[in-house]
């Protein structure tokens, strides 16, 4: 392999790492200055850090979009769905039974599956057209209403005033806390765009030298490095003994991602739908849908549950490898 060629690997995996880190901060310093001008905890809740944790899959899939790449825009739109399910909750959940403490799980989990039920319909004539992104940021908008509804409702915390504690080498850094939130906020954007957008040239350029296609590289490699900012948070919960895994906020990125981001996405450009995603990645997507929608809604996950969701995830995983032999 040339330098050039290894330069590659070294850039793609440089811009996961950089969405990695960057989502993290941006998302910390959101909620920071957002409890720094006084906006509601219902606010926050149901915008910046709505935002702010499904960034890494927006940036991806609309820069993708415009550069006329389809393949990659959906597929990393419900591979990040899939990874989510499969590994923040599947995987975690293998090691330790979990409680679902968000009380509106069951209708985000309906919402959750309705906007997979639409994305499948929406596709069925193998292009996703600007009327199409409409109705899918109706769906999206609604479920941002209720959100805020949701979350307007909730008795207010003493702690939900609390700064978000500075971690690593910000913790580091002796200037006013409002300078250092704006200088966090700024890097992790930076961060998250250049990330995306190595990602995203870097990706195809892998998928170009491997033979590999497009939306198998979307669907696996670069949708697991979008989904970093909800992998790491399952992780370290589970490493705190937490019992919640906050698996609400995972179901409400999920509908972000089909909603949201194909939404925007095709307001730009008609994505044409690989006829792979239809017949086998959109099939697997509902399942996972609808385990987690049938096992949580007697509020708690259980390790066997778990285990059945991640064996999904790994069978789907091996039906990718044998589609490339």
């Amino acid at each position: 392999m040339t330098i050039d060629g290894l330069l590659i690997y070294v850039l793609f995996i440089i811009g996961l790492a950089l969405i990695g880190f960057g989502a993290g901060w941006f998302v910390d310093a959101a909620v920071n200055i957002s409890k720094r001008y006084g906006i509601p905890k219902a606010v926050i809740g149901a915008t910046i850090v709505s935002f702010a944790t499904t960034a890494p899959e927006f940036l991806v899939s609309f820069m993708a979009a415009l550069n006329g790449q389809a393949d990659m825009a959906i597929g990393n739109a419900v591979g990040s769905t899939i990874c989510n399910i499969g590994i923040a909750i599947g995987f975690i959940v293998m090691l330790k039974t979990v409680a679902v403490d968000d009380k509106s799980f069951n209708v985000k989990a309906l919402m959750m599956l309705a906007s997979g039920a639409v994305l499948f319909f929406l596709s069925w004539n193998g292009v996703i057209t600007k009327m199409d992104g409409i109705i899918l940021l109706v769906i999206f908008v609604a479920y941002m209403a209720y959100t805020y509804w949701d979350q307007k409702k909730e008795p207010k915390k003493p702690e939900d005033d609390a700064p978000v504690p500075r971690k690593g080498i910000w913790a580091k850094i002796k200037i006013k806390d409002s300078y250092l939130d704006v200088l966090m906020f700024l890097v992790g954007a930076v961060f998250v765009v250049g990330g995306s957008r190595l990602v995203v040239t870097n990706g195809t350029e892998i998928a170009t030298q491997l033979g590999i296609p497009e939306l198998i590289i979307s669907l696996t490699l670069i949708s697991i490095g979008t989904s970093l900012p909800e992998i790491i948070t399952a992780i370290t919960s589970y490493r705190k003994g937490f019992q919640d895994l906050s698996i609400g906020n995972i179901v409400g990125a999920n509908i972000l991602d089909i909603t949201m981001i194909l939404g925007v996405s095709s307001m730009f450009v008609d994505l044409t739908v690989n006829s792979q995603l239809l017949r086998y990645d959109y099939i697997f997507m509902m399942l996972l849908f609808v385990l987690v929608a049938f096992f949580g809604y007697r509020k708690k996950i259980t390790r066997w549950q778990g285990a059945i969701i991640a064996l999904v995830y790994v069978v789907y995983l091996a039906g990718l490898i044998l589609t490339m032999a």
